[in-house]
């Protein structure tokens, strides 16, 4: 891990552009004696500028090429895409449909966040971001939840519920928990855990995405789900890496293949801490909005980019009108050449 002690500030850090902060970054954490160890201040303006020369070629005329090779955090993006977890579906005796899920929270000290970078995460079923959950307004939720981490966790979803199911209360390690609930309002949700200091307990990775789908099922649509957060590596209050489903850069290395004239909707929310916001940008087209949701008859806003604080999430709905490369990113240029953008590839 990087010595908080010998730090460079992101700041710094950009100025190498993208293909320089992840090659820097992954060499300082695989081996922290290196050059990149030292302070902004022992780092010499000839060091620096022999950094940029060797970097430079990569470029960020039209953003950084991180290549395509397949690795364990690219291929956890990837299918982070589309994975929807519907539980287990039974019915009860009354008529009512329930959903059951069971949520493992585990210390993974070898999360892969980009070429090359580990992170020390802490993560909802093996995964940061947590496990897209997904059922219909209505259904009895019952998730349980084991805390196998060496720290009290607890899940709090967003939503209408009861108070004793709002994951205040934290479970301590080696103990579970069954949340159950009916599922309510309609619209994305998001998860989290609520125990302090919640900068780190969210920051670690413990937060994911939940879809309560309206009992009018919305129009047939290609459907992804996108959730936004940085990674803190040298534990400063500022995040180093920006990503989409947490792995840098990842749909620019697997740009998202759609057909042009079909609807897209994608289910995005904010989960960077150390931000005030997060935002999505569109290249060479617009996109309808709804901020939350709750209501497919709500009229949308119609724009090319939106900005969600942590915790704040929507639905974008989005037809390509021709084949092409759409690049989407953060509006923040920082964020985006640290690890957040990427292509629709429109066929």
């Amino acid at each position: 891990m990087i010595d908080p002690k010998n730090k460079m500030s992101r700041r710094t850090i950009l100025k190498l552009g993208a293909g320089g902060v992840l090659g820097l970054l992954a060499s300082t954490v695989m081996n922290p004696a290196n050059m990149f160890a030292k302070s902004v201040q022992e780092t010499s303006k000839h060091d620096m500028r022999s950094m940029l020369k060797s970097q430079g070629h990569q470029g960020m005329s039209h953003g950084y090429d991180p290549g395509k090779d397949s690795s364990e955090g690219l291929e956890r993006a990837v299918k982070a895409l589309t994975a929807f977890d519907y539980g287990t579906v039974s019915t009860l005796a009354n008529g009512r449909i329930l959903r059951e899920y069971e949520m493992i929270a585990a210390d993974w000290d070898n999360m892969e966040i980009a070429k090359g970078i580990i992170f020390p995460g802490w993560a909802y079923n093996g995964t940061i971001p947590g496990p897209t959950l997904r059922c219909t307004e209505g259904d009895i939720v019952r998730v349980t939840f084991w805390n196998g981490s060496k720290h009290p966790h607890s899940i709090h979803f967003h939503g209408i519920h009861p108070t004793d199911m709002d994951g205040l209360e934290p479970v301590l390690p080696g103990r579970k928990f069954v949340y159950e609930f009916e599922a309510k309002p309609a619209g994305l949700q998001v998860y989290h855990c609520h125990v302090q200091p919640f900068t780190r307990h969210i920051h670690k990775g413990l937060y994911g995405n939940f879809i309560i789908d309206p009992k009018t099922p919305r129009k047939p649509a290609k459907e992804f789900t996108m959730v936004m957060n940085g990674f803190d590596l040298d534990l400063d209050g500022e995040n180093e890496v920006y990503t989409v489903n947490g792995y840098a850069f990842a749909y620019m290395s697997r740009p998202i293949k759609v057909k042009a004239g079909e609807l897209v909707r994608i289910y995005i929310s904010n989960m960077t801490e150390f931000d005030l916001i997060n935002s999505f940008h569109l290249h060479a087209n617009y996109f309808h909005y709804y901020a939350t949701g709750a209501d497919p008859e709500a009229r949308p806003a119609f724009t090319d980019t939106i900005m969600q604080c942590q915790g704040e999430r929507g639905i974008v709905e989005i037809t390509f009108p021709a084949p092409g490369r759409y690049m989407f990113h953060a509006h923040q240029s920082e964020f985006t050449e640290l690890g957040w953008m990427g292509f629709f590839e429109v066929e």
